[in-house]
This record gives structure tokens, sequence and C-alpha cells, in this order.
């Protein structure tokens, strides 16, 4: 809004010369922002298309990883097989294991209870020699049989201690596959949701930019025909003032506090207009002396006191040229009345009207405000024609 703030005030306060002098000034520096608004534009374009690029590879990356997922949910299948498989062999060692124990122990408890002298008691009961022989070989068949048992026995054991540690270890490659799952999958969500954000935050970026971009170009198009207007009068007031000297008329200097105005559009409603709110008068046009100081100066405008909030009207038909704010009147709105008179009214707490809107006599502008008021709530209101202030008393009833 800096350049509307600018024009509106150099249209209202300065010469035509100074005016058009600042609004192409102000036209070059809104060029220069253009510029640098497309180029980041382009800038945001370039890095939405790689990010996108980049998402594009990331999906199949995903698809990649997510067939390695498969893999290894087939890997952790098949672990899981073998572990099942292992604890049924573990369990049928374990019920042989039992079963040699058992007979092991059966076997400890017949040698107990027969001691040595079942061993001499068959060695002696034989009543021949071949007697004596095969009883001898029934002996070493019984301690063969016992070695064997103790045996198997023992092998029953080291397999069932190999069972188990094949189970600890299939339990420990599962482990180690689930969290290589869990782990792939908090990357692949991770990197997915990390470019995502990026590639929203770009286009978000863009979007701003080209809303700013929009905005300013439109400010530039409203001060190129500003820039027009003023040429064309600067023109204008130049050729009358060849064509005056040229028919030697002599110009009669006016006054700064006291300007001829037309008796057309806003000028001929003296009298007839309403105050723009209700409220005091509390300051009038022209010189005041300083209540404190032997100090004078000069009011361009009224200052009306009222409630905050009360409704500010229009005085007379017009276009809005000036809706903003502005340091030491606060918020600020300008109507163009046409025939060169514009109407000023400062101090708002809020603006009803924009840019460019279009009004009518007595359409509410704004409310009632203090902002940047030293005497509280109040309107500060002027009456401009040409750029010079004219007192607005007269134009009330």
């Amino acid at each position: 809004m800096r350049h509307i703030l600018l024009i509106s005030c150099l249209a209202l306060f300065l010469t035509p010369s100074l005016c058009r002098a600042g609004a192409k000034e102000e036209l070059q520096t809104i060029k220069k922002q253009i510029k640098e608004k497309n180029r980041l534009i382009s800038k945001t374009q370039k890095v939405e298309t790689k990010v996108s690029g980049e998402l594009v590879q990331i999906q199949k990356t995903l698809a990649e990883k997510q067939s390695s997922l498969v893999s290894l949910g087939r890997d952790l299948a098949t672990v899981e097989k073998g572990i099942d498989e292992t604890l049924v062999d573990i369990e049928s060692e374990r019920q042989e294991a039992e079963r040699k124990r058992v007979q092991i122990n059966r076997r400890v408890a017949a040698l107990y209870k027969g001691g040595d002298t079942g061993n001499l008691r068959v060695f002696f009961s034989s009543e021949s020699f071949p007697q004596m022989t095969e009883n001898l070989r029934y002996m070493r068949s019984i301690l063969e049989n016992d070695r064997k048992l103790f045996q198997q026995y023992n092998e029953n054991l080291k397999r069932l201690n190999l069972l188990k540690q094949r189970l600890e270890q299939d339990a420990a490659r599962k482990e180690g596959i689930r969290r290589n799952i869990e782990a792939k999958k908090r990357e692949i969500e991770q990197e997915k949701s990390k470019k995502a954000n990026y590639l929203v935050k770009v286009r978000q970026d863009k979007q701003q930019y080209l809303a700013s971009l929009k905005e300013l170009q439109a400010n530039a198009g409203r001060l190129q025909s500003m820039i027009q207007k003023l040429e064309a009068r600067s023109r204008k007031a130049y050729s009358s003032k060849v064509r005056s000297k040229a028919q030697g008329a002599k110009a009669q200097p006016v006054s700064p506090r006291s300007v001829a105005v037309p008796n057309q559009g806003l000028g001929a409603q003296k009298g007839r207009l309403s105050l723009p709110v209700r409220g005091t008068i509390v300051d009038r046009y022209g010189r005041h002396k300083h209540p404190e100081f032997d100090s004078f100066t000069f009011s361009n405008g009224i200052s009306v006191s009222a409630p905050v909030g009360s409704a500010i009207h229009a005085v007379y038909d017009g276009e809005v040229i000036f809706a903003d704010y502005f340091k030491g009147y606060g918020n600020m709105i300008i109507v163009d009345h046409g025939d060169g008179f514009f109407s000023l009214y400062a101090h708002a707490s809020s603006m009803a009207k924009r840019v460019g809107a279009k009004v009518s006599k007595n359409e509410v502008l704004a409310s009632v405000g203090d902002v940047d008021s030293s005497k509280g709530p109040m309107l500060y209101f002027e009456i401009r024609y040409q750029g010079k202030p004219v007192d607005p008393s007269p134009w009330f009833r």
C-alpha cells in the first residue's frame, strides 16, 4: 500500500510536477518488485519441479522397499516355521530322553537290589560249562545294553541342547528381521512425509508470490494511469499559461489560505451538507493560539469529537482513492468527488471501504476512533480543492 499512500498524498498536497515525479519513481520501484517476484516464482517453479521429481523417485524407492518388506516377511515366515519345527523336535527329543531316563532309573534300581550277589548267583547256578558260558554271554549282553542305553540318553541330551541353541538363534534372527521391517517402514514414512511437506511449502510460497505479483501489477497499472492523468493535467496547465501570456492576461495571486472554488459539483453544495459524523466540533479551520504557549498553529480542517465506533459518512458522491494508515492521521480515507474536490477523514478505528470503491452521499465510510489522535476519539475532516485546503464550515447546515 505504500505506493497508493505516496501517490494519494502527492496528488493532494504537492504540485502536479512533483507528484508526477514521485509517481514515476514509485512506479520504477514497483517494477523492480515485480521483477523480483517473477524471479522468485521462477525459482519456486524449478524447486517444485525438482521436488515433484524427487517424490516420483521416492515412490519408486518406496515400491522397492515395499518389495523388500515382502521379502523380509517371507524370511520371517520361514524362520517362524523353522522355530515351530524345532519346537516339535525338541519335544520329541525330550520325550525320548525321558523314556531313556526312566529305563536307566529302573536298571539302576535293579542293580542296587541285586548287588554283586546277583551276578555271582547267575554265574554259580550254572550246572555245566556250556551253561556257564551262556550265562556269561547273557551278562555281557545286559551290560552292553546298559551301555547303549546310557549312550543313547547322552546323545538325546546333546541333540536337545543343539535344538535349543538353534531355537535361540532363530528367535534372535526373527527379532532382527522384525526390527528391520519396522525401521524400513519408519524410514519410508519419514522420507515421504518430509518431501510432501516441502512440496506443500513450495507451492504455498508460489501462491503467495503470485498473489503479491498480481497486486503489484494492479498497483503499477493504477500508477501508470495516474501518471498519464498528471501529465495530461500538466500539459493542460502549461497550454493555459501560454494562452494567458499570449493574451496579455495578468495572473492574480491566490492566497494559500483562501481558495476560490467553482460553483459546481461539491462546490455547489455549500450550506447543504450534514456533518460526516454526529458529534461536537472541538477545533475549527484556521489559525489557533496554543492555550499555554505563545505560539500559533493552522488547522487545515475541523475536528469533531464523537464516541468510539460512531459511523463516519461520506459528505458527497465520489470514489475512494486512499484507505490506509497514515502516520499522524491514523486510519485515513480520502474520497475524490471530481471537479478537483477531495474530502479527507482521519483517526478512524476501522474502515468500511477500500480503494476504488464508489460511494454515495451519506454512505458509511468508517468508524470513529483515536488512532494517532492526541485528543481522544474524534474525526479529523478536510475539504480540498485542487490539492489546497479550504474551510469546510460553509458546506454544512
